[in-house]
């Protein structure tokens, strides 16, 4: 099969997985529910795909990806102050909502049940998205590569924090009020901005 055939098939499928994930729980979608959401029928996702979890890891490849072009992009400015690059950040991770959910909670799922290779190719992505969040770092605060690293390995961990703070469902709002626990409701924006600013604080 032509490669550019073997790859509009298989974003087939990933987007017919992002779609479900928009709607479903991780745990109620499967191959099957997938394969009826594309042309070329459930048995052909085997030949891209052994688990629904492999499905969903080229999913969240694509999204650091994708991340990856926003963050290529923010180093073509010469200059950015603190403030500036925090906005831009922030609105970076806004356009990626599905990394931020996958992240935080499918990650251990992903990667127990998926096959080496494609870990690996996910691996890539993300080691891609570090080398240029800590570029970014050294170009616009000129820190050292040691500096730029830790702070890089202080961000994204707090990444994954972020969809199950700000979103919550109606029951656990409603547990939050019974159990009398002050809880600040934050969107999106606020929580990244906030953690940024709080990250970065240090920097002149």
């Amino acid at each position: 099969m032509e490669k550019h055939l073997i790859d509009e098939r298989k974003e087939e499928i990933i987007n017919a997985c992002e779609k479900l994930y928009q709607e479903l729980d991780f745990k109620d979608i499967n191959i099957k529910l997938i394969g009826s959401h594309i042309s070329v029928g459930r048995t052909s996702i085997y030949n891209y795909f052994e688990t629904k979890e492999e499905i969903f890891l080229a999913l969240l490849e694509r999204e650091y990806l994708k991340w990856n072009e926003d963050l290529s992009t923010l180093l073509k400015n010469e200059k950015l102050l603190k403030e500036d690059f925090i906005d831009k950040i922030t609105d970076s991770l806004l356009k990626r909502k599905t990394l931020l959910k996958l992240i935080s909670m499918n990650m251990f799922e992903m990667e127990a049940n998926s096959r080496v290779e494609n870990i690996t190719n996910f691996k890539l992505a993300y080691k891609e998205s570090i080398s240029l969040l800590e570029e970014c770092l050294c170009k616009f605060f000129n820190l050292k590569d040691k500096e730029a690293e830790e702070l890089t390995f202080t961000i994204l961990p707090f990444l994954v924090g972020i969809y199950p703070y700000t979103s919550l469902t109606d029951k656990m709002k409603e547990a939050i009020n019974k159990a009398h626990l002050k809880y600040k409701f934050y969107t999106d924006k606020e929580m990244i901005k906030m953690g940024l600013t709080k990250i970065l604080g240090g920097i002149k």
